[in-house]
């Protein structure tokens, strides 16, 4: 459902609900995206070789180590940044309460995305971490349609952003021209992004309570803004509005 709705799958090409979320998505004629735990030229577990030629084919291979990299346990929450940071939202189907899923959930929800979890049985020790991210704030999802439903205005947002660059670069007008009209520049939410941030580094928290923007919105919308060269991204998750020239 969510492949076929347009979205992009990520996952980790593990065994179980991993394997399963790519295989679904290139059934439906979607795209998905692997992030490793190895290099790119190994495939972990060797049981997914097939379905990692077939992410291959029609999405993306992703690994931030290099070719001959084997697979080591302390690479797999490594790699879960990843994935939480290449999506707009991160849902968890089932997860123990020692599951690398919660990692990533954690992960996502410091980076501003949404978290969904899917409930289960209260007998099932598979239920138990999607209860716990549930009880934190996580988003209680029983169908693709309701992911769906809290992802499309943000995917619009964004996509509306990216298509407003793209088509500023295949202008190919020089960086110090007058600025483009359209797109983020005439969004008024992207108006009252800037002048919450003014010049001093802010936190998305704090973003979220000056403009009363949801944080998964400020999230993808601060993304655009760093594309743009417009803000940058600081340590410990705060951003800063860039003087005219690009640095800080």
């Amino acid at each position: 459902m969510l492949a076929a709705a347009g979205f992009v799958v990520t996952s980790g090409l593990a065994e179980g609900i991993d394997g399963a979320a790519h295989a679904a998505a290139l059934d439906a004629g979607g795209t998905t995206v692997a992030v490793m735990g190895t290099g790119p030229d190994l495939v972990y577990p060797r049981a997914h070789r097939e379905l990692a030629a077939r992410i291959a084919a029609a999405g993306a291979l992703v690994s931030e180590f290099p070719p001959g990299t084997t697979a080591r346990p302390e690479f797999f929450p490594r790699r879960n940044r990843l994935i939480a940071g290449l999506a707009l939202g991160t849902l968890v189907v089932q997860a123990s309460l020692r599951s690398g899923s919660l990692i990533t959930a954690r992960l996502a929800s410091e980076q501003g995305r949404e978290v969904f979890a899917v409930p289960g049985s209260i007998h099932n020790p598979l239920a138990r971490g999607c209860h716990r991210l549930i009880r934190e704030g996580a988003k209680l999802v029983e169908t693709a349609e309701e992911v769906v439903e809290e992802l499309a205005p943000l995917a619009r947002s964004l996509g509306l952003a990216l298509a407003a660059r793209l088509e500023a670069d295949a202008a190919a007008a020089p960086r110090q021209a007058a600025p483009a009209t359209g797109g983020w520049r005439d969004d008024p939410d992207y108006r009252r992004l800037l002048d919450a941030l003014g010049h001093d580094p802010a936190a998305l928290d704090e973003l979220a309570a000056r403009t009363g923007l949801a944080p998964a919105a400020l999230s993808s919308m601060l993304l655009m803004l760093e594309l743009e060269g417009v803000v940058a991204g600081l340590p410990g998750g705060r951003y800063q509005r860039l003087p005219e020239g690009g640095r800080a």
